[in-house]
């Protein structure tokens, strides 16, 4: 990890994401709904990543949009399903806390307003 305040490469924090979600995915329950419920945060968390990778070889600037805009709206699904996992009681809301910061944050970047 990178000391705090300098700069980390997308890819990586991208990548690092990726990794504290398969994390999140391996330690929840075996309850049908929660492996349910991680199985799409597992697919849409770690698509980021790729879908950026993706993107940063593109031959054109309409591929690049193709490429991260398939990475945004993946990245605009996690969210959600961690929400679910709150608020089903499935998983305490500061353990997530965490995560729904990390892709509020990496939003900002790649989708900024």
């Amino acid at each position: 990890m990178k000391a705090k305040g300098e700069i980390i490469d997308l890819r990586e924090r991208t990548k690092d994401f990726s990794l504290r979600i398969i994390r999140l995915y391996s330690y929840l329950p075996n309850s049908t709904v929660a492996q349910v419920i991680g199985r799409q945060i597992l697919k849409s968390g770690t698509s980021v990543g790729g879908h950026y990778r993706e993107a940063c070889r593109a031959r054109s600037t309409a591929e690049f949009i193709n490429k991260i805009g398939g990475g945004q709206q993946e990245l605009e699904e996690t969210p959600y399903w961690l929400e679910l996992l709150i608020e089903a009681k499935i998983v305490p809301a500061k353990k997530l806390q965490g995560l729904l910061k990390e892709s509020t944050e990496l939003t900002a970047i790649i989708l900024p307003a």
